[in-house]
């Protein structure tokens, strides 16, 4: 199973994950959607392949209430284990995900892709392939161990 943990306040990153997990299930593995709220940190310490998602706040920032805790507290022990990233933005060009990107590799995770993916507003049908496209690549990564 592959848990796919997000934050959302319009929805939109919530659409991404939906499609991410669609990616997941047509390659043959479990996704599973968490709204990171009822998400626990330590329930992906075992997990060797998981999604976390997050839209651009304030500043290109993470949303600082519920997610900047959770990815704060699972930097100590996500090293070796391989992340897909992916969320929303309203303005900016993305720097929120490539400091989350940058943060995670060096915690020693491996992102997918080395980035994640990112949508400016709701998905459009090329954005919601990628997302697909990350699920898959979340379920071969499950298989081959990476």
């Amino acid at each position: 199973m592959i848990k796919i943990i997000y934050w959302t306040q319009t929805g939109n990153t919530e659409d991404m994950a939906s499609e991410i997990a669609k990616g997941v299930e047509e390659n043959g593995k479990e996704a599973i959607l968490i709204p990171v709220s009822d998400a626990r940190a330590e329930d992906l310490k075992d997990e060797k392949v998981f999604a976390l998602g997050c839209p651009a706040m304030g500043a290109e920032e993470l949303e600082e209430s519920e997610m900047e805790p959770f990815v704060n507290e699972i930097e100590s022990f996500v090293s070796g284990k391989t992340v897909g990233l992916f969320g929303s933005y309203g303005w900016g060009g993305g720097e929120w995900m490539q400091n989350w990107t940058e943060r995670m590799t060096k915690a020693g995770a491996i992102v997918v892709n080395g980035e994640g993916v990112i949508c400016q507003g709701g998905p459009d049908e090329e954005e919601l392939k990628m997302c697909r496209e990350l699920g898959k690549q979340l379920a071969m990564a499950q298989n081959t161990g990476i």
